[in-house]
């Protein structure tokens, strides 16, 4: 049995859910529960605090965690990063109030500056040469300034919105953060052994969403240049037609250069393509 944190509430705690399921993993969760036990995998979830969660990887009561890189950074020393899940994203900025007129980076040293973040903002200033007076925070971040308690704040930054609201605009970006996966130290044999067939089962998923399979139609003597565009993984799988002279090519395409791709295979010669999601992607 693998025991996993998850957030106790909110937006990661329901994408995490989510990509366990995805995975096949049914959990009997009802409200309010603090542990949940999956029915058809040795895996039991804990819904816990976020900022709680690194402790308790370091103290051996959870062997695995989702949890924002954000926190990993602040506050996982020694703790494992084994995959990158890819939602749950944002990033850790720093932000003035709209009317400060701002040109580099140096103008904030000497600032006060307010934040949730002080192991990553301290790191981040020590790496620019910048000496600034932190003040920590833990909650609405983003009204110390206009209550005169600091000059900036440091905090993550999703849509911006709330930086919006509370008329502050973002101005240094310290890192790019999402979801990940990370793992307790000195775990033995057998949870390292569980705990690979739930990252097979997570790449299945994850390869899966950034990928399309696409199925067309193209003349036979244009199938090598086809080819040439198409294959992610090995080669297509070309079919004849009843058609004389054409096949049906079927294959995998990347989310990210999709239209590109499908430019490139129409200027090819390819007809009547069709793309359709895929559900899971085993390799």
């Amino acid at each position: 049995m693998i025991k996993i944190a998850i957030q106790k509430s909110g937006r990661l705690n329901i994408d995490s859910l989510e990509i366990l399921k995805q995975c096949g993993i049914s959990i009997d969760n009802g409200k309010d529960q603090l542990k949940a036990a999956a029915r058809n995998f040795p895996l039991e979830v804990l819904y816990l605090r976020n900022g709680d969660i690194p402790q308790y990887l370091r103290d051996g009561v959870v062997d695995l965690a989702i949890i924002g890189e954000n926190l990993i950074h602040e506050k996982g020393k020694g703790i494992e990063t084994i995959e990158r899940l890819g939602f749950s994203k944002c990033r850790v900025s720093i932000a003035l109030p709209k009317e400060v007129e701002f040109n580099n980076i140096k103008e904030l040293d000497g600032k006060r500056i307010a934040t949730s973040y002080p192991n990553t903002v301290k790191r981040f200033f020590e790496e620019n040469g910048i000496a600034a007076d932190l003040h920590i925070i833990n909650g609405s971040v983003e009204i110390a300034p206009n209550i005169g308690l600091a000059d900036a704040i440091c905090d993550i930054v999703s849509s911006g919105s709330t930086l919006f609201k509370n008329n502050l605009k973002e101005v240094v970006k310290i890192m790019e953060s999402e979801a990940v996966l990370v793992q307790a130290p000195n775990l033995s044999p057998e949870k390292n052994k569980l705990i690979e067939k739930l990252r097979f089962r997570l790449r299945a998923v994850l390869r899966a969403k950034k990928s399309k399979y696409i199925l067309l139609n193209a003349p036979n003597d244009k199938i090598e240049q086809i080819s040439n565009i198409l294959p992610v993984l090995k080669s297509p799988t070309v079919l004849p037609l009843s058609q004389k002279g054409w096949s049906s090519l079927h294959s995998v395409i990347d989310e990210g250069s999709f239209w590109d791709v499908i430019d490139a295979l129409k200027e090819a010669g390819a007809e009547d393509i069709l793309v359709c999601p895929i559900e899971k992607m085993v390799l």
